[in-house]
């Protein structure tokens, strides 16, 4: 068994994982992310390649108090596993917690979970709860929440559960509940996971914002909003869809970390238009934002606004459901996946601040990635591959949320579309209507955020069944192949299988994915230790504001 701990450097597989990283067989990042899944520390993972792991640095001496008030989209924040958006995780992540954090350098970090162990297989985890935690209603912190937690996110006749998705080695797929004996609570800071199957993506998707942890009375009925108890540095005040979320400093019982700097936090929703959060920052009505579009970039920098940035694996994919017609026809989104040329809809997109996208949804960051010929544009053929499957002259619409880059890249799409011949017209839906039916329409865009693993994605977006299934895909093959990836450690053999199931995905043409974004937001000078996270998730417990 491994822990995370010091006394995990001596264990053979960490060896075996290092060994593949300094022959170059391995990617750090990768070996980073595997060997924190196995239980090694940050330090002991650093140590096994000859180096010293990175400390967090502090700009000065923080100074208590203050209001910061970032400009935002402000959405219902319901049940946690049901989160469908980084907006929602950000703000409920001012009062709830999760097991696990993904740092920035791929290591994953223990937070609510003190330490965990993992069995060389991956069949068996132990999770150990952080003790000194309260809750702010003032219980403990304990082994009984988490099994509560795991056991509703099991749960995967929960309608909007993506959680499932993410614990599926834990589920009986009978029941689509936690299998007899998966979920065992050995004493009250214990709980061992016993897996139906190898898995090493589960640690990797306790990190994800739909994961946060709620208090062990939360029902499938509760809402955040109305039983906002957590564990966190802050205290819920008020939350107006679309306008304004209010959290103070928590009063109620003592935060395990300390104390925030904040006094509190204003989340202020401007809407999907950038001109207004520039008004705002311009007025001195907000102190940052938490995203900038990259044709805005310049224009803050402008304002004397500090920038920051970071590549990642977050994209946008125009998908098409296989179950919608003309979309049912495979020769068909072929042809439309040929006539868009992914270069240039990352320059009109997003100004090419970014790196161009295989329409297979496996960043070259992520550590399974496996190398693929690129995509074949070709709008000619395109059009002459519909009109071989009498396609070529319906009318179909390409459908986007209003108002930002995601606009901008799919008029990008659009005009591509056009231009090969397809009889194609666009919709745009305002953000409250869009996100409502996000999976439901037959050809749109939508953003998605990078995770720690490749195989992470695709089992989300697109194996059978699932609730972020937006495409409907269904393919038995991939859905074998990803069971067989998520259990592989050796690196070279997993990255074979993912090959095979990116042939798959873009062979099937139900996704354009055309770029890998670069990740930008800006704040005052007065804002300090606000950075850019590689999945855009807000950490405010340690920001603080200059007098």
């Amino acid at each position: 068994m491994s822990k995370h701990g010091s006394d995990t450097e001596h264990r053979p597989i960490l060896h075996a994982l290092a060994g593949q990283a300094q022959n170059g067989t391995l990617a750090r990042r990768e070996f980073l992310a595997l060997a924190s899944t196995f239980g090694a520390s940050a330090s002991v993972a650093y140590g096994l390649l000859g180096l010293t792991a990175p400390g967090v640095a502090h700009a000065g001496t923080p100074n208590k108090g203050g209001i910061l008030r970032i400009g935002g989209r402000v959405m219902d924040i319901t049940d946690p596993r049901k989160f469908s958006w980084s907006e929602q995780g950000n703000i409920a992540r001012t009062i709830c917690e999760s097991l696990v954090r993904w740092e920035e350098d791929a290591t994953l970090a223990p937070l609510l979970l003190q330490a965990w162990e993992v069995s060389d297989d991956a069949r068996s985890y132990t999770l150990r709860a952080r003790q000194g935690v309260t809750w702010s209603n003032g219980d403990v912190f304990d082994a009984v929440d988490i099994v509560h937690n795991l056991t509703r996110w099991c749960d995967s006749h929960a309608e909007g559960n993506s959680m499932a998705s993410r614990m599926s080695a834990l589920i009986d797929p009978d029941t689509g509940k936690a299998a007899d004996g998966a979920i065992e609570q050995l004493d009250d800071t214990t709980v061992r996971l016993n897996l139906t199957r190898p898995d090493i993506t589960l640690i990797a998707g306790m990190v994800d914002y739909p994961a946060l942890i709620v208090h062990r009375s939360f029902g499938d009925t509760d809402s955040l909003l109305q039983t906002p108890i957590g564990t966190g540095a802050f205290e819920m005040v008020s939350l107006e869809i679309g306008h304004k979320a209010v959290v103070k400093r928590r009063e109620s019982g003592s935060w395990w970390g300390g104390e925030a700097h904040l006094d509190g936090v204003e989340f202020i929703d401007y809407g999907a238009d950038p001109t207004s959060i520039v008004a705002a920052f311009d007025a001195g009505e907000i102190d940052a934002n938490d995203e900038t579009p990259a044709d805005f970039t310049d224009a803050m920098t402008g304002l004397g606004l500090v920038p920051e940035t970071r590549s990642t694996a977050n994209t946008i994919v125009a998908r098409m459901r296989v179950d919608e017609p003309p979309f049912d026809n495979k020769q068909f989104r072929n042809a439309i996946q040929m006539a868009v040329n992914n270069e240039i809809t990352l320059l009109l997109g997003i100004n090419g601040d970014g790196t161009v996208g295989e329409n297979h949804h496996v960043a070259p960051s992520q550590p399974e990635y496996a190398q693929l010929p690129p995509p074949v544009f070709d709008p000619e053929r395109a059009l002459e591959m519909a009109q071989e499957v009498g396609l070529a002259d319906v009318e179909f619409e390409l459908t986007s949320i209003d108002g930002d880059w995601r606009t901008v890249t799919t008029d990008a799409i659009g005009a591509q579309l056009r231009d090969a011949g397809f009889n194609m017209r666009r919709k745009i839906i305002a953000g409250n209507t869009f996100w409502n039916a996000w999976t439901s329409y037959p050809f749109s865009t939508t953003s998605w955020g990078g995770r720690p693993l490749g195989v992470q994605v695709l089992a989300l977006a697109y194996k059978t069944g699932q609730p972020w299934n937006e495409t409907g895909f269904s393919d038995p093959e991939f859905d074998a192949l990803l069971e067989q990836a998520v259990g592989l450690v050796d690196a070279d053999a997993r990255r074979e299988v993912m090959a095979k199931m990116q042939h798959i995905l873009r062979d099937s043409g139900i996704i354009i994915q055309p770029y890998w974004r670069n990740q930008t937001m800006h704040h005052t000078d007065r804002v300090q230790n606000y950075s850019r996270h590689t999945y855009r998730e807000l950490h405010l417990e340690h920001v603080w504001m200059e007098a």
